[in-house]
């Protein structure tokens, strides 16, 4: 077969299979769990790799999360695709469950998408004719929240770092995997696809204003004020702003996550939690000397003293031009060539981010839902182009990297310079990794 029936008969898998493969979605999208716990929806992912698909799979590659090998006997390159098992908090949306988890990011129609790719090429008998390795992993905990229980988990040994595909990177899971592709969802309007998206990196700070109780309504001058110090370090780092450069996309946005114990005693123990986000590393690094320089100014003007705890954050995501061009090219052959927005500007961040330093890789966003992510708006509009279409497009865009003895993908690897090797993205990682105390 030449490469155009290699890749109909892969879209033709896909249809033929499309009620499975939204079924899965559905089925997690009704099973929502918060990153790190996302136990019931790795068997979910397993089971379908391993009785629909025939695949060996490996649980718990980054303490959940699962992966599938295919064409393991074959000398090529390696290509991953990623779908992500965690859910985010929005207790206003109306199908989350009782702790308020919702699956309003997407990630259950991103591991429908990736098994709707692995559906369509080992299906197919499409992997048989290529030149290359293909990994299918389910990725756990991208969204960095619920910090004193990845802590904990820390504390006892079980993860490194708090976002999954820095675990993966950390624990050698992509050690040999040569490029990745995922998606995101996104509400595009009456498009269908968005190439080529870029976004912030952050560091992550968890915060304690330390200061002296004292009766507040007789002896309050007896006391330091904790929840003074947070207001006032808030307010100086909205103070320096305007030395924030516009280009840096610069944003610091913290919450009190306690502010005191009781409304008769001064707040001895305040504590904050925050990002400090930016479109560049050194733009990461200079932002957050800035807001740190802030928080402890606040602290000792009342006379407190403060603890930051740093907490190593996601990278930037680069744009890879080279694994644009190849998607590309496989949306015009979907026929969407005018449904397509070149290019997007994200202020939030992915792990994802972090892969893209060191390997080639893809990260496209697909339309076929409605409303905000993160939002009680969100919902899946459109089943088909929301979980078809881009099992499609990542499945054909496999075909074009690893057909030929992987020709593609080789030039794509010739041509790659790395941001980061895992050793310089490891070292820059600790330097992230420490407390502060003033």
């Amino acid at each position: 077969m030449n490469i155009t029936e290699l890749k109909n008969k892969v879209i033709q898998t896909i249809e033929d299979n499309k009620d499975i493969i939204i079924e899965v979605g559905r089925k997690i999208y009704k099973n929502p769990e918060f990153g790190y716990k996302e136990f019931e929806t790795t068997k979910t992912v397993s089971k379908f790799l391993s009785e629909e698909l025939g695949l060996e799979v490996e649980e718990g590659i980054a303490y959940t999360g699962c992966r599938a090998r295919a064409n393991g006997d074959k000398e090529g390159p390696k290509v991953a695709i990623l779908g992500e098992l965690d859910a985010i908090s929005c207790n206003d949306h109306c199908d989350a469950n009782e702790i308020g988890a919702i699956h309003a990011c997407g990630h259950n129609i991103q591991v429908a998408g990736m098994l709707g790719a692995a559906v369509g090429l080992v299906k197919s008998g499409v992997l048989s004719h290529l030149g290359g390795k293909v990994d299918f992993m389910a990725t756990p905990a991208e969204e960095f929240v619920e910090l004193e229980y990845r802590s904990k988990l820390r504390a006892d040994g079980k993860i490194k770092y708090f976002g999954g595909k820095q675990e993966m990177i950390y624990n050698g899971t992509f050690d040999d995997v040569n490029m990745a592709i995922m998606f995101h969802a996104l509400d595009l309007g009456d498009k269908k696809v968005l190439t080529g998206p870029v976004s912030n990196g952050f560091i992550g700070k968890q915060v304690k204003f330390i200061g002296k109780e004292a009766h507040a309504g007789s002896a309050p001058y007896e006391g330091i004020n904790a929840l003074n110090a947070a207001m006032l370090a808030i307010n100086n780092v909205h103070a320096q702003r305007e030395t924030f450069k516009e280009s840096d996309k610069v944003r610091f946005h913290p919450i009190i996550t306690k502010g005191g114990d009781i409304v008769n005693v001064v707040p001895a123990d305040v504590r904050m939690e925050s990002y400090v986000r930016a479109r560049t590393i050194d733009g990461m690094v200079d932002a957050n000397y800035k807001v740190n320089r802030g928080l402890i100014a606040g602290a000792h003007a009342v006379g407190a003293s403060i603890e930051i705890t740093e907490i190593p954050g996601y990278l930037p995501i680069l744009r890879h031009d080279s694994m644009e061009k190849v998607l590309r090219e496989n949306l015009d052959f979907l026929g969407l060539e005018n449904d397509v927005i070149e290019g997007g500007d994200f202020t939030g961040s992915f792990d994802f981010g972090d892969v893209s330093h060191i390997i080639p890789t893809l990260h496209p966003m697909f339309g076929g839902i409605k409303g905000g992510l993160h939002t009680k708006e969100y919902n899946i509009a459109d089943e088909e182009a929301a979980y078809l279409l881009p099992a499609k497009a990542m499945a054909l865009t496999v075909v074009d990297l690893l057909i030929n003895e992987g020709k593609t993908a080789k030039e794509i690897l010739e041509n790659f310079k790395p941001t980061m090797t895992k050793e310089e993205y490891l070292k820059f990682m600790e330097s992230n990794d420490k407390i502060i105390k003033a």
